[in-house]
């Protein structure tokens, strides 16, 4: 019997006699679509010889290694074993042909499939984008998600978006969990889900922040949603909950003045109610407060610049200049050296007065000014070694503007 009739007209033909002269031989020849782990025997410019246990060295051509990015050619070195998928046990030149590439994606391919059956969740990062969705990669094989299929999360985060850039694009590079719902290989198609997975992970992922997170924590976010009483913000697993008090030092009335879905935030954690599950944040602490900073900027007996806002029975509110969202109190005794029945008999509102600041109260966040003692002599020496002061700068300045002239 020749090796013809054992071929049949076909090298490539795998006949019942080959295979019985193969393991005879002690050789284990390679099969088409199969995926085999081979050592690396010699590296040309051209091709790499790869020792898959077979009569000769596989070949993985110039073509295909053409395929495989840079980084990993250049990695590539002798002895070094490799999966690779059997593309032709023989061709017409005799040659085991090999793939480095399929090998690597028939894996994913696998992986995908067991996925699928298992209903595990897969983490992964978010690769792309396109109009209809996100792409996450499993191994090298691009699954996608589909819009309605993207956790709702993420869905708030997107409304009221149109251009995919702005809708999806900030997404890229952020961790997801998904499920596999859909393996179809002669399509090349592999549809995800983060809403399948996202329920289930959710609450471990909440179940281990709980238990790990503590008051002073300061972490990033997103705005999930907008309440009259406050914001919830997704600081990765758990949303809690910045209450209108903790948005801003300034006064908000609600809090789309100052935020809106999607927006990414940094908080700080207030507390922690783990039996009830529920996280206090706060937006503001993030920032300087202001009558902290005011209480280091001005001192007591200082002049002042303010603007009359408000009159009541008590007294008059003020706002210092350059000071946006501070007012100070004016008490009715503060406002006139005799005895006055109502702040309007002294002031109005808008008026533009000089006031001297009494005592500034950073805790119970209150400042008290008055009127009537701008001109008080108790305050001469004050104001007149402040002027002197004020006066020997100017006169710095001016000398060092006349040096520079000379």
């Amino acid at each position: 019997m020749t090796s013809k009739d054992l071929n049949m007209g076909d090298p490539s033909a795998d006949h019942p006699m080959r295979s019985l002269l193969d393991s005879e031989s002690g050789l284990n020849m390679p099969q088409r679509g199969e995926i085999r782990e081979g050592r690396v025997a010699r590296i040309t410019s051209n091709e790499i010889l790869v020792d898959v246990g077979a009569k000769s060295e596989g070949v993985i051509s110039g073509r295909e290694l053409e395929s495989i990015d840079e980084p990993t050619r250049r990695s590539f070195a002798v002895d070094q074993n490799i999966s690779v998928y059997v593309v032709d046990p023989e061709d017409r030149s005799g040659n085991i042909v090999l793939s480095y590439t399929k090998a690597r994606e028939e894996k994913d391919w696998q992986t995908a499939e067991k996925l699928m059956e298992t209903q595990e969740v897969y983490t992964g990062q978010i690769a792309g984008f396109n109009k209809g969705g996100l792409i996450v990669k499993v191994g090298n094989v691009r699954g996608f998600i589909p819009a309605s299929q993207v956790s709702a999360a993420r869905r708030r985060r997107a409304e009221g978006v149109e251009a995919p850039e702005q809708k999806w694009g900030k997404m890229v590079g952020e961790a997801t969990q998904v499920k596999v719902i859909e393996v179809d290989r002669n399509r090349n198609r592999l549809i995800l889900s983060e809403r399948a997975a996202s329920k289930e992970t959710r609450e471990a992922q909440k179940e281990r922040l709980l238990a790990e997170i503590k008051p002073g924590d300061v972490r990033k976010g997103h705005v999930i949603s907008l309440a009259e009483f406050g914001a919830f913000v997704d600081i990765g697993g758990a949303d809690g909950l910045v209450h209108l008090s903790e948005i801003s030092w300034k006064r908000v009335n609600h809090p789309n003045e100052v935020l809106k879905v999607g927006q990414e935030v940094e908080v700080e954690v207030l507390h922690v109610d783990r039996e009830r599950k529920r996280i206090g944040l706060s937006l503001k602490r993030r920032e300087a407060d202001p009558w902290t900073v005011l209480q280091r900027k001005y001192q007591i007996g200082q002049l002042v610049q303010g603007t009359i806002t408000k009159l009541t029975k008590f007294g008059a509110f003020a706002r210092i200049e350059g000071e946006d969202d501070i007012e100070g109190l004016i008490h009715v005794s503060e406002l006139a050296e005799g005895h006055i029945d109502h702040p309007k008999h002294a002031v109005s509102e808008g008026q533009q007065v000089t006031l001297r600041v009494l005592k500034i109260d950073p805790e119970k966040r209150r400042i008290g000014l008055s009127l009537k003692r701008v001109a008080s002599a108790e305050y001469a020496d004050k104001d007149y070694w402040e002027q002197v002061a004020a006066s020997v700068d100017l006169d710095e300045v001016a000398m060092t503007g006349d040096d520079q002239d000379r």
